[in-house]
Formats: structure tokens, sequence, C-alpha cells
């Protein structure tokens, strides 16, 4: 955080990764909505208000995360560059990279070929009828490290948990959470697809409250020149901490 001249409270600031005068991409954090949103109106804090102050210009968002997910979160300095960047993503020409922990030890690799319904968000209408029709989802994944705990935290007298790194060739709404949940693998941490007795666990014995979600590389065309962009962001904080409890290292990015 920036401490203001005037001795006022610091100003919160988030870590750039990347800035020119098109784009700027940051590392969200975990815990912090992208913007407004109908569900957590009681919410004060959104990435692109504090963006926004940080850098004094508009932004707008290309993408969003969760708010439980942290990392590479890319933003536009225009209207007509979001537009661009919106329509590489609908066109699936932007690559994006996930780790996740997972309850459980997955295949080796493997796909999730699991249509999703649209979820309707709160502000809609009931009736309204794409929100119960399946979107193709498609997620590949490739388990990077396991590890099995002498401790009973469910009916078993020991856990096993995974990470994995993820690569969603398509962008519907939770698709990562949604997706292991289906496999029976759930994210450690979701407090909607998971599971409770294992997010209680590594809050109290990894000292780990968080979803262990974060999105750790994304690559796209730069909106002006073409280039293509590839901008990464390690795990870090709680997430980086639980890695090394258990032993693991992230993959190189």
């Amino acid at each position: 955080m920036a401490e203001d001249d005037n001795g006022s409270p610091p100003r919160e600031e988030l870590p750039i990764i990347y800035r020119d005068e098109y784009i700027v991409v940051v590392d969200k954090p975990s815990g912090l909505l992208v913007h407004r949103s109908e569900v957590d109106r009681h919410e004060t804090r959104f990435a692109i208000q504090i963006l926004r102050d940080q850098i004094g210009q508009w932004v707008w968002p290309a993408h969003r995360l969760d708010r439980g997910t942290s990392g590479v979160l890319l933003f536009a300095l225009s209207q007509e560059i979001a537009g661009q960047l919106g329509r590489q993503f609908e066109a699936g020409n932007v690559e994006k990279r996930y780790l996740a922990v997972v309850r459980g030890i997955p295949p080796a690799t493997g796909s999730i070929d699991h249509p999703l319904t649209r979820q309707r968000e709160r502000h809609e209408f009931v009736g309204e009828q794409s929100s119960h029709e399946a979107q193709s989802a498609l997620t590949h994944y490739r388990r990077i490290a396991e590890i099995e705990l002498p401790f009973a935290v469910d009916r078993y007298p020991t856990s096993r948990y995974a990470l994995l790194e993820l690569d969603p060739q398509t962008g519907r709404k939770h698709q990562l959470r949604r997706h292991l949940k289906h496999i029976a693998h759930p994210i450690i941490g979701d407090a909607t697809h998971g599971k409770g007795i294992h997010n209680r666990f590594f809050a109290e014995h990894f000292s780990c409250p968080r979803m262990l979600l974060a999105c750790t590389q994304l690559a796209f065309n730069h909106p002006v020149d073409a280039r293509r962009m590839q901008i990464k962001a390690p795990v870090s904080g709680e997430f980086a901490a639980t890695l090394a409890q258990l032993g693991w290292t992230a993959p190189a990015q």
C-alpha cells in the first residue's frame, strides 16, 4: 500500500506485472472482487477501483477471475482495446494456465469434457431460458505433485491431495471449480464446490483459508501490434507457503 502525503490511511495498490499505453496487467490477490457485483453488495473493494485510483485513469477488465482466485488479470485502458481483447477471449485465442491444489489424486494427465449450464446472476430473471442451456466446456489438466498425509480428515485414516496445472480451453463461469468437482477432485478452499472438512483442515493445519486456485499465465496477442504476449505470475503468499509446507515446488513459469 502507498502512504498518502497528508497522513491519511495508506492507499491500497495492486502489483503491476506489465503496463504500456494500451493495457495493464496486475497480480490480483485472493479475496478481491474484480468489479462491483449484485451478489456481494456489501463489498467496498474492487480491483477496477483500486487500479483506477492507483494509475489515475479508467480501466476496463478484459476477463475476470473469481473472488477467491488470484493471479494474472488483464485490463484495457480504453473501451476499444477492451473490445479487441474480448474478441480474442471469445475466439479462443487466449491461453490460460492455472495451478490448483485438489482433494485426492487424479490421473497423471486428463481432460474434462463436461458441458456446464450457464449460472444465473441474482439480478437476472428466474424464467430466463439461456440460464438452463448447457454450454460446451473443456479443461485439460496435468498432475504435478501428490501427497498422502497421516491425518484422518474424512472417513479414511489418511488424506491425499494433489497439485494440478490446469489448461481451460473454454471460459465458462466457475469452469475449473465445477469441472474438478465433477471428477470428484474439488479445489481446496472452494466453499461452493469443494468439501468443507478439507477446507477447514487446510485453514487450521496450514494456516491457509483461501481457495488454492491461481492464474499463473496468460498469453494473448497485443491489441495494437499483434505480438504474442505471455504474462506470468508465480503463486505467492499463503498459496506459496502451503506448497512449501507440503514439500511441493510450483513448475517454472
